[in-house]
């Protein structure tokens, strides 16, 4: 196992090298530039701030430039916060962007096996079609639109949340569930789906022939095998859960790393841009490589080869 993690990090160089030139470039080639919603200066104050970042020299020299800082891990100033590093802002703002992540994968998790398990007891039927039904109007309704939704019934109207912010640990609840509710639709039909192949295999037929009870069978035996697309579903999942926060950041006016994101690319912020998706990048990386060692661990006929 420790061979293959040493194989796939060195693997995972090349790709994030490619990412970095191809963001670099693709920021520096779009209209506008950096300074072009400041006041209007003069034009020797542009080209003193275009020296002082670096922006004056040919495009090549800005780029080599760019990749022995990125091999130092320096990612280079901010354009639109004088005074703060990409690094420092990253660092800053990613633990409220984690912590809703964990939140609404958690509930995605939760909510998605419950309902896939409950479906696949009795398929076909009443409660297979309703939980169903939800998933897919889970997967059908945007984020954008269930945030303002749940903000007007459980925020305006109930008034048992706040609107906004992320100072109590009630201002988690409906942000968490807003982004964790998208991907909870998609692990229900999946735990569904493999639970209706996993419940006619031939060990679970003998699980049932020697007595044990329905639920240690589900949950125990069957759950087991049945819940490893779930697994693998989940790498992607929580890098979107964590890449895909920005609306509901924007929504819900939370501090985290997708309002900044958003911000830099409205604002040509060149390497606020780049940090981000290096960053969104290496964390995709490092969830599917530990989504392959849980799916190891929880299936011993899968070997890391």
């Amino acid at each position: 196992m420790v061979k293959f993690i040493f194989r796939r990090l060195f693997e995972a160089v090349p790709v994030l090298l490619i990412i970095a030139t191809g963001t670099f470039f693709i920021v520096r080639l779009a209209p506008g530039g950096p300074f072009d919603r400041e006041k209007a200066v003069t034009p020797e104050v542009e080209a003193a701030l275009n020296a002082h970042y670096g922006l004056d020299a040919p495009l090549h020299v800005q780029y080599f430039r760019f990749l022995g800082n990125l091999l130092k891990g320096d990612l280079g100033p901010s354009f639109k916060y004088p005074g703060w590093t990409v690094n420092e802002l990253i660092l800053a703002k990613i633990p409220v962007s984690l912590e809703l992540g964990l939140y609404a994968l958690i509930i995605a998790v939760l909510l998605g096996v419950t309902a896939g398990v409950i479906a696949s007891l009795k398929p076909n039927r009443w409660s297979d079609h309703l939980t169903m039904t939800i998933a897919m109007a889970g997967i059908c309704l945007p984020t954008f639109v269930l945030g303002p939704v749940l903000v007007l019934v459980f925020a305006l109207k109930l008034e048992w949340f706040n609107v906004s912010g992320w100072f109590l640990p009630t201002d988690r609840i409906l942000p968490a569930f807003t982004l964790g509710i998208f991907y909870a639709a998609y692990v229900a039909r999946l735990t569904r789906g493999s639970m209706l192949e996993v419940r006619n295999q031939d060990y679970i037929r003998t699980a049932r022939a020697k007595g044990l009870p329905a639920w240690r069978v589900t949950l125990v035996h069957a759950l087991r095998n049945g819940i490893l697309p779930v697994v693998t579903f989940l790498g992607p999942a929580a890098a979107g859960v964590i890449s895909g926060s920005f609306v509901v950041e924007t929504i819900f006016h939370i501090p985290g790393l997708g309002r900044f994101f958003v911000n830099a690319a409205f604002n040509r912020d060149y390497t606020m841009v780049i940090g981000t998706v290096l960053f969104y990048a290496t964390l995709l990386i490092l969830l599917n490589l530990l989504v392959d060692i849980l799916q190891s661990l929880l299936n011993p006929k899968i070997r890391l080869q």
